[in-house]
């Protein structure tokens, strides 16, 4: 079994969305290459913390970590299972940059394991591909993956939606069924004793 992810993140990338599938994979066993493009192994994002309030029309966002980027930016995506797109805000420039529209691409012309949270979901839209995919995400992004062709799945935050290889979830409170299902399609079983 490959046992290598990639995670694209960049400044004011959500926090939870970024730590947590970082800290998750790597206690199963996995490499999870966290990259940035134009930032190196070493460098460093900002992260956001965005938080739910009830009444609010939409999340509060506030500083959150500095989070190490550890590898470089990858020229070839075929050496991993799996790729992982956290939410927050870096989606929204992320999507600016070639080298990650073509990394996306190969992960849905390859149906490679995908796990895709809140605006991560801007990725994949950034790209196409996702016509007839029933898929969720933060509902801000709803309408990007109606206008590419996908079926847009209105679900608790903490649910998620499985279509072939990609997994979506609305937001961080859905990581743990959001990486369980996605960690069933790179051949992990979890089980209890």
């Amino acid at each position: 079994m490959n046992s290598k992810i990639l995670m694209i993140v960049g400044d004011y990338g959500e926090d939870l969305e970024i730590y947590f599938p970082f800290q998750a994979l790597t206690l199963l066993g996995f490499q999870v290459d966290a990259v940035c493009p134009q930032k190196k192994k070493q460098d460093k994002v900002k992260t956001a913390v965005h938080d739910f309030r009830d009444g609010d029309q939409t999340y509060m966002e506030s500083r959150g970590h500095d989070f190490t980027i550890n590898a470089d930016f990858p020229q070839d995506p075929s050496q991993y299972a799996g790729l992982v797109l956290p939410g927050g805000r870096a989606p929204e420039y992320l999507r600016l940059h070639d080298e990650v529209l073509v990394v996306v691409e190969h992960f849905l012309k390859e149906k490679k394991p995908i796990v895709a949270v809140c605006h991560g979901i801007q990725l994949l839209t950034a790209v196409g591909g996702i016509e007839g995919k029933k898929l969720t995400c933060y509902p801000a992004c709803k309408f990007e993956v109606t206008k590419q062709g996908g079926v847009y799945e209105k679900v608790g935050y903490d649910e998620v939606v499985v279509d072939g290889n990609i997994v979506t979830s609305p937001a961080w409170p859905g990581h743990a069924n959001a990486f369980r299902e996605f960690v069933k399609l790179l051949g992990v079983t979890i089980t209890h004793k």
